[in-house]
């Protein structure tokens, strides 16, 4: 007679989240400034390939405007983008493979280098849309304590499964 074969618990699957992203930046100029005018152009068709691209979920914008530039939570000379994607892959395909990048190789144009951090990445409950408030959190935490599966960015990344403890996590005090 053979013993059963023990069965080996199969590798835990990924938890169902998503990833939340916030970057700030410091406008050179008053973003009714002629000097701001390419950027400006440029914020509806960049806004509409991030609708459209895949693995989007949401993006914050302000109450009857297509984008978030009016919000100035950070700072009134700091606009803020803030948003939702299925994967850093996903993120990280519009960021770095689509028009957006033209976008961002601009940036010193418009935008003052920052010392500290301006992007921060973190792991979200599928569903869940992040606060203003927790992701100007996840900045601080980013800056205070440096990368961890709390707040991290793409160069210092963690996985949904390392940041499980921290999808629902209460914002440090």
């Amino acid at each position: 007679m053979t013993s059963p074969v023990p069965t080996v618990p199969s590798a835990s699957p990924e938890p169902a989240a998503h990833l939340a992203q916030l970057n700030v930046a410091t406008m050179l100029y008053p973003l009714g400034d002629p000097r701001m005018a390419p950027f400006v152009e440029m914020l509806d068709p960049v806004n509409a390939a991030a609708d459209g691209a895949p693995g989007f979920v949401w993006r914050l914008v302000e109450e009857g405007t297509p984008d978030a530039t009016g919000l100035r939570p950070a700072g009134e000379d700091v606009i803020v983008n803030l948003s939702v994607w299925e994967s850093q892959e996903a993120l990280w395909d519009f960021a770095y493979r689509s028009g957006h990048l033209e976008v961002m190789r601009r940036r010193r144009d418009w935008f003052a280098r920052h010392v500290e951090a301006h992007l921060v990445l973190w792991w979200v409950p599928a569903g869940h849309v992040p606060t203003v408030a927790e992701s100007l959190e996840r900045l601080a935490d980013l800056r205070a304590h440096g990368p961890s599966p709390r707040a991290f960015t793409f160069a210092s990344a963690f996985t949904a499964t390392e940041a499980a403890p921290h999808l629902r996590a209460e914002p440090r005090g």
